[in-house]
């Protein structure tokens, strides 16, 4: 059975134990949490520099049995400096997170497949997995240029395929359903609606501000999960701006969850 992690993104109004409970509430096994600011208008929670976060972050696991699947993200830009990510990685580490996300912002895609294999190290000796998304927007666009660079980078960086990035940026199925483990870890799952193109404004907005459930939009979910191993783990990364503001989070999340059951029921 395939276990469910809901991203922050989803909820990213509540601070990590409100999201926890609710998630918990909603029937996730884990959360992701978003510890470093990533758009001006969305929050991170840095616990890394708020202890008392931290204690009550680690409290609200606990009372739940929840998991942290993964915490992001990290844009790999120019002049990036490694050592500074390390309280980033501690904290991850003892969240017993098992991934860190990484975002590819740096043109040299040579030196950022150095810094992924770099990052991965570092990553790998508190237990911590690093995974490269590709977005339609930036230096690394497709599935088919992540696994470029992260073939340059090591044995050690995987891919995180979103579902909505996939079906946005026209990479291909054979090349999904070609990936090994050490490359595929986990993949976040949302639906959306299919248009004949888009701008660059349209994808960032849809990305960040309204997705849809998965099985409510157009995106070929049943290819992109047929193209996955029927065990990886799934993350949910849903933002739904407007319906939240009009339910809450906790309700959104509720949905979420129903529309994802009814999805794998079907595959």
């Amino acid at each position: 059975m395939r276990k469910l992690s809901i991203a922050h993104l989803s909820a990213i109004e509540l601070a990590p134990p409100a999201f926890i409970h609710a998630a918990s509430d909603a029937g996730f096994d884990a959360v992701g949490l978003r510890l470093r600011r990533v758009t001006p208008t969305s929050p991170g929670y840095p616990l890394m520099d708020d202890p008392a976060m931290m204690r009550a972050t680690q409290a609200a696991l606990r009372a739940t049995g929840l998991a942290v699947h993964d915490v992001e993200f990290l844009k790999i830009e120019p002049g990036l400096v490694l050592r500074d990510l390390d309280p980033l990685l501690d904290a991850g580490a003892a969240l017993g997170a098992r991934e860190v996300i990484c975002a590819p912002y740096d043109p040299d895609l040579g030196r950022l497949a150095d810094t992924l294999g770099t990052l991965a190290e570092r990553a790998g000796a508190r237990g911590i997995g690093v995974s490269l998304e590709f977005f339609p927007w930036t230096v690394v666009p497709t599935l088919e240029a992540a696994l470029s660079v992260v073939t340059q980078a090591g044995e050690g960086v995987g891919i995180l395929p979103d579902a909505l990035h996939f079906d946005r940026s026209n990479s291909r199925l054979p090349t999904l359903a070609g990936l090994g483990p050490e490359r595929l870890r986990f993949a976040h799952l949302c639906d959306a609606p299919v248009l004949p193109r888009y701008e660059e404004e349209t994808l960032l907005f849809t990305a960040r501000e309204e997705r849809l459930p998965p099985g409510e939009g157009q995106i070929d979910l049943a290819a992109f999960l047929g193209a996955l191993p029927a065990d990886l783990p799934l993350g949910l990364e849903v933002p739904r701006t407007r319906r939240t503001a009009e339910v809450g989070a906790a309700q959104v999340m509720q949905e979420i969850m129903a529309a994802t059951r009814r999805v794998l029921a079907l595959v």
